[in-house]
C-alpha cells in the first residue's frame, strides 16, 4: 500500500481591524506573523475589516458575517474564498471578533467557524467576548497570561498560546547621559502620565528620554502627555517625537540606555523583546503581561534552588495606590502641585526610586546591561511563532521539524 500523500499546506486568511491605524502591537504581530508564514511556505491574505471596531454597527457586522460566510474551518471543504485556495483557514483578529458574537455564530453554524488570535482580552464587552470566542474553531492568545484570563474568564478549554517572535536589532550604543525611551503610542493605558511623574522627581539627575509613540491615536491624552512636559519643566529633557519607524526609529533604539513599558494593563508588551533584542534592559509594571516578555529574556541557572527568582534584564515595578508625595527630591511648590496623584491613581514614587537607583548606580546599570545582552541570545524568532501558529490551525500540515505544544489554558 502507497504511504498517503502528504496534506497539502494551508492558505490562511487575516481579518484585522482597519481602524487601527497607528502603529500598534497587535498590527505589528500580524504583519511578522504572516511573514513568517510566508516564508515558511503558506499563502497568507491579510485583509482589513471596515468598522468601529471591537464593537461595529450593525452593518459592520453583518458585512463581517458576509466575510466569514465565504470562510473554512480548516481545509476541507470544496471552496474558498474568492481569489483563495479550497484549503483556506480564516484567522480574525480578537478586535475584530469579540464584538461581534452574530458573526462568529453564523459562521460556526454554517460549518466555517474561523479561529480567533487575541491580542488582549476585550474588558469593555466579556459577555459580547464570551459568545464570539465559544463560537471560534479555536482561540489563539499571544501570551500566557493573555489565555489564562480567557482561560479562567469564560471557563473555556483549549485556549493555546503563541508568543511574538522578535527580530534581533544591532546593539544600542546608548548616550551620554543615559537615554531613557518608551516606545508606545501616547494612550491612557500606557500610562505616560505617571512615567512623567517619576521623571519629574529625578531632574537633580542626569539623563534625557524620549516617549515615541502615535499622538493621533488619542488626541486629547497625547495633549495631556505634552501639558505635563510642560508643567513638570521636562521640555529640556524629554522628547514627544510621535510615531516613528524605519531609521528614524532605529536611531531611538541606538541612543538608548534603558527602555520602560508601564501600561497600566498590557497582554505581552512587544516593545520590551525588541529593546530586549538590542541589549538594552527595560522596567515593566508588575502584575501585567509585560512581566512575561521580559522573562523571555531572563537568565536561569542549571539547576536553580526551589523559588530562586530569574535574572531579568531589567526590572519589573510595583505602581499601587496613591499615597502622599515623598520627599526625596526638594521641588518648587508649583511643580509639587503638578506631582500629587489624584485620588485613585497609581504613584510615581516608586518608579521614581527604581530608576534613581538605577541612574545612580553604575554596578547596577553594568549588570542590567549585561543581562540583556544575554538576554538578547534566548529570544524566539518570528519563525517560532508562525510554525506554532500553524501547528495549532493545521496541525497535520505543520512544516518539518515543528513540535506543536498543547493548548496554554493559561500556562
Amino acid at each position: 500500500m502507497l504511504p498517503p500523500l502528504p496534506a497539502p499546506p494551508p492558505a490562511i486568511r487575516l481579518l484585522v481591524p482597519a481602524n487601527i491605524r497607528h502603529n500598534s502591537g497587535g498590527n505589528v504581530y500580524n504583519a511578522a506573523l504572516a511573514q513568517g508564514l510566508e516564508q515558511l511556505g503558506t499563502e497568507v491574505t491579510i485583509r482589513p475589516v471596515a468598522g468601529n471596531w471591537p464593537v461595529g454597527s450593525k452593518e459592520e457586522r453583518r458585512r463581517l458575517a458576509g466575510l466569514l460566510g465565504a470562510g473554512t474551518t480548516a481545509g476541507t471543504q470544496a471552496g474558498g474564498p474568492a481569489g483563495m485556495p479550497a484549503n483556506t483557514i480564516t484567522i480574525v483578529d480578537g478586535l475584530v471578533a469579540s464584538g461581534a458574537p452574530e458573526a462568529m455564530e453564523a459562521a460556526a453554524a454554517a460549518g466555517h467557524a474561523p479561529w480567533v488570535l487575541l491580542h488582549m482580552p476585550l474588558d469593555e464587552h466579556p459577555d459580547l467576548e464570551a459568545r464570539a470566542l465559544r463560537a471560534a474553531a479555536g482561540v489563539i492568545c499571544t501570551s500566557g497570561s493573555a489565555a489564562g484570563e480567557i482561560s479562567r474568564r469564560h471557563g473555556l478549554p483549549g485556549v493555546r498560546a503563541a508568543l511574538p517572535g522578535t527580530e534581533r536589532g544591532p546593539v544600542a550604543a546608548g548616550s551620554d547621559p543615559p537615554r531613557l525611551l518608551a516606545v508606545a503610542a501616547l494612550l491612557p493605558n500606557k500610562d505616560q502620565l505617571i512615567l512623567l511623574g517619576a521623571l519629574a522627581r529625578l531632574q537633580d539627575l542626569e539623563w534625557t528620554a524620549a516617549l515615541v509613540g502615535s499622538a493621533t491615536a488619542d488626541p486629547d491624552y497625547a495633549r495631556q502627555v505634552a501639558a505635563a512636559v510642560d508643567r513638570y519643566g521636562l521640555g529640556s529633557r524629554v522628547q514627544l517625537p510621535g510615531e516613528l519607524t524605519g531609521e528614524a526609529l532605529e536611531q531611538q533604539w541606538n541612543a538608548a540606555d534603558l527602555s520602560l513599558l508601564v501600561s497600566r494593563v498590557e497582554a505581552f508588551g512587544m516593545a520590551v523583546t525588541e529593546s530586549v533584542a538590542r541589549g538594552v534592559p527595560v522596567i515593566v509594571r508588575a502584575g501585567t503581561g509585560a512581566v512575561e516578555a521580559l522573562g523571555l529574556g531572563a537568565e536561569t541557572a542549571p539547576g536553580p534552588p526551589e523559588g530562586a527568582e530569574p535574572a531579568l534584564p531589567g526590572a519589573a515595578v510595583e505602581l499601587g495606590a496613591a499615597v502622599e508625595l515623598g520627599p526625596a527630591v526638594e521641588l518648587g511648590p508649583a511643580v509639587k502641585r503638578g506631582l500629587e496623584p489624584e485620588t485613585g491613581e497609581a504613584d510615581p514614587e516608586p518608579l521614581a526610586a527604581l530608576l534613581r537607583s538605577w541612574l545612580t548606580d553604575p554596578g547596577l546599570r553594568a549588570e542590567w546591561r549585561r543581562r540583556a545582552l544575554a538576554g538578547r541570545e534566548l529570544l524566539p524568532g518570528w519563525d517560532a511563532t508562525a510554525r506554532q501558529l500553524l501547528g495549532y490551525v493545521a496541525p497535520k500540515a505543520s512544516p518539518v521539524g515543528h513540535s506543536s505544544q498543547p493548548p496554554a489554558d493559561g500556562e
